[in-house]
């Protein structure tokens, strides 16, 4: 299998995080993709050219991370994803809450980083910023309820906080203390060593 991969993207983050939680080796390809560059190998089997794009071993091309997860899942006997049932909806509504989250804090990078200096827009900023906060306070409100949780809502709520630790050092969010110690366990594990943002 190979991944077209970028090294600070949280969502290809998740992706590696997971394969390594389910023992699976994916052969990582570099691309120069972002939302204004598109990347041509990634066109030609992807029509949105995004990361992460997996290709399969019999040449399918998933991309989103959440597709590819699922299908690392089942290559991988369904460890981090639990079958039809509450624990399943619970860990898939963890997963999507960060990914909005994520949504939401690379919204804001792209307005600061991306966008021309005279069009930016501080209202936008602040709308985003809003929801990354009243996000965090939700995790942090059922951080007690993770447990020693290991799966594609954790794993994603983790990644999550290391891209806001990446791009928004200053954000301040351990204040909230549960959610700061829970994270200080869950980023010790292997998967999340290996996979660490580049500093």
């Amino acid at each position: 299998m190979k991944l077209f991969y970028s090294a600070n993207s949280p969502f290809v983050r998740k992706v590696l995080v997971a394969a390594a939680e389910l023992g699976l080796e994916i052969e990582n390809v570099p691309s120069p993709t972002n939302p204004v560059s598109q990347d041509a190998a990634i066109l030609a089997t992807n029509p949105l050219g995004q990361v992460p794009t997996l290709i399969t071993d019999d040449g399918v091309s998933l991309a989103d991370s959440r597709v590819i997860i699922e299908y690392l899942d089942h290559l991988g006997g369904g460890n981090i994803i639990p079958p039809v049932g509450p624990k399943r909806w619970a860990v898939l509504v963890d997963q999507s809450t960060a990914d909005g989250m994520l949504d939401s804090a690379l919204s804001m990078r792209y307005e600061q980083v991306l966008r021309p200096v005279d069009i930016r827009s501080a209202t936008w900023v602040t709308a985003q910023h809003g929801k990354v906060g009243a996000t965090l306070d939700y995790f942090e409100a059922r951080v007690s309820s993770f447990g020693d949780r290991v799966d594609v809502g954790t794993i994603t709520i983790a990644c999550a906080l290391a891209y806001l630790d990446l791009r928004f050092p200053d954000e301040g969010w351990r204040s909230r203390a549960g959610l700061a110690a829970w994270f200080k366990t869950f980023s010790e594990r292997p998967s999340m060593l290996k996979t660490a943002h580049p500093t």
